[in-house]
């Protein structure tokens, strides 16, 4: 009952897959894409098809294969009027044998709050195993590849560094790499794609929160990341994946995209997307950015600020993505973004009137603040005074350098 009608579509239209063979060639990738009768997606510009939707580009590679999936709940095949099945249960439709599934932070259907522990399970609708590459073990050991051929990877990501979803593909990428297993990218849109912004991450600071040396926002979706971290040879030991990437078509960085399904449980919308990447600062720091209230990154607050010159206030208190929200139970006072216009910039000017006007300056930043930034430089600069703007035009230089990097790797326009 599941997508039924593609089951007698398998003819397919200049299929063209872009694969990433060595640094070199990824240095000038081709721009085709899969071409089949699929079904588009609307959007607020007209006819988005996803990669995941191309299902006539990607079924005969995966015939006769054992196919492990890495998804979550994001990791759907839509139909025209909006209703939608999840990837595997349209795979397995389709009659692919689907052997695994690996889940991300947050799990497989995406309940887990932020740094929660998910553990290895069963999908309860398909009895597929599925295998957490969040906590301890982030990158698919070798025997738990053992048995498959080949790797999708589809996931709804929102172009932002620390989001951990990146991390998680590179480890993919990497254990592929090692096990000479192919990784199929179905791309999906970046809603964050108009612009790059931000701090380049500095070796010294990498973690799982940011892995490579690029900005806070980086302007690419997951497709072209996975060409960008094959052809900068950022895998262990100058590996290379062989990558696949199924393209979206009629979809540019300009592209107007509101996500059907929320990526993570604390983006609930496009407005908390949109200033997750000003806004999630405040995680390096005591003030709440939102979880805990209807509103997760549309809001901040803490009990430190400043009364008199923040005139909103909320109480944090459990619920869905936040079991146990900072300042629980806390008058906090703060800020209402949920009206704010859509940014095309790291915001910097509630992080500096939180700072300034702190009641304990002294320690408003975290440890986990410059794993966050990607360096030091952003506190110290805070510290000291700067302004938004002379803070913005210290980035110029490194933004400038990754763009001129990235553009070797775009697939959109």
């Amino acid at each position: 009952m599941v997508l039924h009608f593609f089951k007698n579509t398998f003819f397919i239209v200049a299929i063209t897959i872009v694969s990433c063979i060595s640094p070199s060639t990824q240095k000038s990738p081709s721009h085709a894409s899969a071409e089949a009768k699929t079904t588009p997606l609307p959007t607020k510009k007209g006819k988005l098809i996803l990669g995941a939707n191309q299902t006539e580009a990607y079924l005969p590679l995966l015939k006769g294969k054992k196919v492990g999936v890495i998804g979550n709940q994001t990791s759907v095949i839509f139909r025209e009027n909006g209703s939608y099945t999840h990837l595997i249960d349209s795979l397995i439709s389709l009659d692919v044998n689907v052997t695994k599934a690996f889940s991300p932070e947050h799990g497989f259907r995406g309940k887990a709050d932020a740094g929660e522990k998910v553990v290895d399970g069963v999908d309860p609708k398909t009895g597929i195993p599925i295998v957490s590459l969040y906590g301890s073990n982030k990158k698919p050991t070798q025997q738990q590849l053992d048995g498959i051929d080949i790797l999708i990877f589809d996931i709804q990501d929102v172009g932002v560094r620390f989001y951990t979803y990146i991390s998680t593909l590179h480890y993919v990428m990497e254990a592929a790499a090692e096990k000479n297993l192919t990784v199929l990218i179905l791309d999906r849109p970046n809603p964050n794609g108009h612009y790059i912004d931000g701090p380049i991450l500095e070796k010294k600071h990498q973690s799982f929160v940011g892995m490579h040396p690029i900005p806070i926002v980086h302007g690419m979706t997951i497709g072209e990341y996975a060409q960008m971290i094959n052809g900068e040879n950022w895998l262990a030991n100058n590996l290379i994946c062989d990558l696949m990437v199924i393209k979206m078509k009629k979809y540019t960085k300009q592209t107007s995209y509101s996500l059907p399904i929320k990526p993570s449980p604390n983006l609930p919308n496009d407005q908390a997307i949109n200033l997750y990447p000003s806004l999630c600062f405040f995680e390096g720091s005591p003030v709440n950015a939102g979880r805990g209230t209807p509103h997760q990154f549309q809001v901040f607050g803490s009990p430190g600020l400043d009364s008199k010159y923040f005139d909103y206030q909320y109480t944090p208190q459990p619920n869905e993505g936040a079991k146990h929200p900072k300042n629980e139970g806390e008058l906090c006072y703060g800020k209402d973004l949920t009206q704010e216009p859509l940014l095309s910039k790291i915001e910097l000017k509630w992080l500096l009137e939180a700072y300034q006007h702190s009641s304990k300056k002294e320690s408003f930043f975290t440890s986990f603040f410059s794993k966050l930034a990607g360096t030091q430089q952003l506190q110290q600069q805070i510290e000291k005074g700067w302004t938004a703007q002379e803070i913005r035009d210290s980035w110029q230089e490194g933004l400038k350098s990754y763009d001129a990097m990235r553009q070797n790797y775009v697939l959109y326009p």
